[in-house]
């Protein structure tokens, strides 16, 4: 599952050309605008996070917390 703002961009604008379409389409089916989706491909940081679900949905994704690889020392946080 993608996990950073670039990654998902990367995500979404591979899905969208494997599925053929361009971003004023895949924006009209997610509900989003044509400007949002072109800002989440770039992998702009600040897009709200329930047009990504939005978007993620029309792939069968969805955003959710995963675990880092990362430890810690006493396993909490």
């Amino acid at each position: 599952m993608p996990t950073s703002h670039t990654e998902i961009g990367a995500f979404v604008k591979e899905r969208r050309r494997a599925a053929k379409l361009t971003q004023q389409e895949l924006a009209e089916i997610a509900g989003v605008g044509t400007r949002f989706l072109s800002e989440l491909e770039r992998g702009k940081a600040t897009v709200r996070l329930a047009e990504v679900d939005a978007v993620l949905h029309i792939f069968g994704k969805r955003i959710g917390i995963v675990d880092s690889a990362r430890e810690l020392n006493d396993g909490t946080l």
